[in-house]
């Protein structure tokens, strides 16, 4: 039954399969293990850049594929509910026609930008992607009158998923059950479905074939197989998936803007945690978002912590200021590289097969 949900594809070393365990455990308890809501929003950011880094992983680790336009489809799914739930109320008509509005918006644009532009030179492709992205970024900017500008948008969502709505009137185990639960276990829910759903993707007859153009493209094509029409649906999949990653960040922030969901930050974060978790494995995904977040969110309170646990030490001290957490965040990322250059998951993987 597992392997059938995995899709036949295992960790492949125990101390993974404990590693990605104990991470959905964590996950799926949060609300009632950390309480607190800086907790709460790192592990449903962790959710959604599950979804979102594994959908990339898809275009770049089993397709070989370099998009700098990923969270162009990220900011169309974030905006699709943003603006449907701005100018057609809070409802749940709304909430389900501006994602599946967004998705068709996703699907027609990476079939577009695949059909005429995967036929170049990958960093070709690359400079495109990123001029396509940054136009989309600019028009999210000044179309104020839709989109909220440089402001964004805040809106509200079903009553159901309100933080205010109570469905009981007394805590349990510490913890309200209201909405704002509701809408987290609805992202979780659907973290695990989009994951498993990209498993079955990369470990049917297509993602062998995706895997195949990735180690040489040219034998690929001399066997008979069309390298654009599948690197175009590998394109479109992965677009979908990154769609439905800003919905699910939408929904939880109830609010989107420019800098939200289509900053190249975030491109580059998603690129950097792919690197961490390994590329090619999917796996990564779980363990880089978990990872990076993690580093992101609570670097500076360590820092701080240490800072003044070495307060005899000035120099120490001064060095473990939580105002240098992005130079600490830079050192353990290229320490991350230089001991797991396959990332997390593949030097895990790597270690079962060693003599």
């Amino acid at each position: 039954m597992l392997n059938r949900l995995l899709s036949n594809d295992r960790p492949g070393n125990r101390w993974l399969a404990l590693i990605l365990v104990a991470l959905v455990l964590a996950l799926l308890f949060t609300p009632f293990l950390f309480p607190g809501v800086k907790a709460l929003n790192v592990a449903a950011k962790v959710l959604v850049f599950v979804v979102l880094v594994a959908s990339f992983d898809l275009l770049l680790g089993y397709t070989g594929i370099v998009s700098f336009a990923h969270t162009m489809f990220f900011g169309i799914g974030a905006y699709g509910v943003a603006m449907a739930s701005t100018h057609w109320g809070a409802g749940w008509g709304a909430l389900l026609g501006g994602v599946a509005l967004a998705l068709l918006l996703s699907l027609v644009l990476a079939a577009l930008i695949g059909l005429f532009s995967l036929r170049v030179r990958a960093i070709f492709f690359a400079m495109i992607t990123l001029a396509v992205a940054s136009a989309f970024l600019t028009l999210a900017s000044q179309l104020h009158e839709f989109t909220g500008g440089e402001d964004g948008l805040t809106f509200k969502l079903p009553e159901l998923l309100s933080p205010s709505y109570e469905f009981l009137e007394d805590p349990v185990l510490g913890v309200m059950i209201d909405g704002r639960l509701l809408s987290y276990y609805l992202l979780f829910a659907l973290a695990v479905v989009l994951f498993l759903a990209l498993l079955r993707i990369v470990n049917s007859p297509f993602g062998r074939v995706l895997q195949a153009i990735r180690e040489n493209e040219f034998r690929a094509e001399a066997i008979g197989y069309r390298v654009v029409v599948y690197r175009t649906i590998s394109a479109i999949l992965s677009a979908l998936f990154a769609c439905a990653a800003g919905a699910m960040l939408a929904i939880w922030l109830r609010y989107n803007g420019p800098d939200t969901s289509l900053s190249f930050e975030i491109m580059m974060d998603v690129l950097l945690i792919v690197v961490i978790g390994g590329m090619g494995t999917l796996y990564g995904a779980i363990i880089g978002s978990a990872l990076f977040l993690f580093a992101q969110s609570y670097l500076q309170d360590l820092l701080r912590w240490a800072s003044e646990a070495t307060s005899a030490l000035p120099w120490m001290s001064a060095l473990l200021s939580p105002d240098r957490w992005l130079l600490w965040l830079g050192v353990l990322f290229v320490l991350s590289v230089y001991y797991f250059p396959t990332g997390v998951v593949g030097k895990l993987r790597a270690s079962r097969t060693r003599p």
